[in-house]
């Protein structure tokens, strides 16, 4: 019997209620409260512009493709793209499938995020792009990399996925790049059944990111546009006109309508995150065995890490058969170091930038355990007690 689960429901009556109005309108496929929900989730997080698509890992995919088509191309195959050593696979996928080289970094230890001395010494002439990843709910140090890129041609990107509400010197995660990305999966900060959003503040980019979503049509751009310049008056003209090589990876009606609901939680559910994650660094801050994650800015809090210690009396192997047995759900930290997956990575171009030892390191001595948008302290307590027990 699961006594600590990864995740738990967010939906009440107010999601039911929305998913019903969707269902007596009849109309299903993306329409207007996928465009409510853009709007509202723009604001919310401080960006002028928000495209809601199918996942996280969609929303991965229109930014970087995105970047192939603009007026003056922001990216062209073969070039350099700097990543963490630890993400999710499509963080890494857009780029093996643009056709541009991927030079892994790897992690700073305690902050679970991109290694900055290690980052300073792989930038290069060559780089014209970092794809930073806010692990876990923890923002990167957006001060310190700015400074690292100052004076340079390199587009910042973010794949946010995981780090909904994180806020760093007070200003939202996903927003200090060229764009960032979203997810509202189940067990992420808010959930839209599936679902994901990109934003930026660059108008040709939202455009692009309209049109590559659906077919790589002009149906969803404005009149004038910087995609095609000013659109025909005749809708039957435009409804089958091609412009860019686009995907179909619009959302449904009902995530959209979901998605205003679970915005207006959204607060109270990073709210009640920090404090189970205040209460779990009270516990596991001086631990003998356990090293946890150091926070940056503030973090929204995915999940717990746990990361084993040289000196403990126990392996990773160890901690995961007892939380099994105890009914306490874990996994890897996300997926661990990514160069461990040869049989993917001989599909990619890309090099190692120094070494990877703390990839290396949370790969072999690494979980982590579920965090939710209520209180969990007594399954936090359980954890804990668990843990002494071995």
């Amino acid at each position: 019997m699961t006594k600590y689960s990864l995740a738990s429901s967010t939906w009440d009556e107010k999601e039911l209620s929305a998913i019903q109005n969707v269902i007596d309108s009849d109309m299903y496929s993306m329409g207007k409260h996928v465009e409510e929900y853009e709007k509202q989730f723009a604001d919310f997080f401080g960006s002028k512009y928000a495209v809601m698509v199918s996942s996280g890992s969609t929303a991965n995919l229109l930014m970087i493709a995105s970047m192939f088509f603009t007026k003056k191309p922001k990216l062209k195959r073969g070039d350099e793209v700097i990543v963490p050593a630890v993400s999710w696979s499509t963080t890494y996928f857009p780029l093996q499938q643009y056709g541009l080289k991927v030079k892994f970094v790897d992690i700073d230890r305690e902050t679970l995020n991109i290694d900055l001395d290690k980052l300073e010494s792989a930038i290069t002439d060559q780089t014209r792009a970092i794809l930073l990843v806010n692990l876990l709910g923890n923002p990167n140090d957006f001060a310190a990399i700015k400074s690292l890129v100052e004076g340079r041609d390199i587009t910042i990107l973010e794949d946010n996925c995981e780090s909904m509400g994180a806020t760093f010197q007070g200003k939202q995660a996903g927003t200090f790049g060229l764009m960032g990305t979203y997810s509202s999966f189940f067990s992420h900060h808010i959930a839209t059944m599936e679902g994901g959003c990109i934003v930026t503040d660059d108008e040709e980019l939202y455009h692009i990111l309209l049109c590559i979503r659906a077919h790589g049509w002009t149906r969803n751009l404005p009149k004038i546009n910087h995609v095609t310049g000013e659109k025909s008056d005749d809708p039957f003209d435009e409804s089958f006109k091609f412009v860019l090589p686009g995907y179909n990876v619009r959302p449904l009606e009902m995530s959209g309508a979901i998605g205003k609901e679970q915005l207006k939680k959204l607060p109270g559910f990073i709210d009640a995150r920090r404090e189970n994650a205040a209460y779990f660094q009270s516990l596991f801050k001086d631990h003998p065995h356990i090293q946890t994650q150091k926070e940056v800015g503030k973090s929204s809090w995915f999940g717990f890490s746990l990361v084993i210690k040289e000196n403990a009396p126990f392996s990773r192997k160890d901690l995961v058969k007892v939380l099994n047995d105890n009914g306490i759900e874990c996994r890897p930290i996300v997926t661990g170091n990514f160069l461990k997956n040869e049989n993917v990575l001989k599909f990619f171009d890309y090099e190692v930038a120094g070494t990877v030892e703390c990839a290396e390191f949370i790969d072999s001595n690494g979980l982590f355990v579920g965090n939710q948008q209520k209180n969990i302290q007594g399954q936090i307590k359980y954890l804990y007690d668990v843990i002494a027990d071995m």
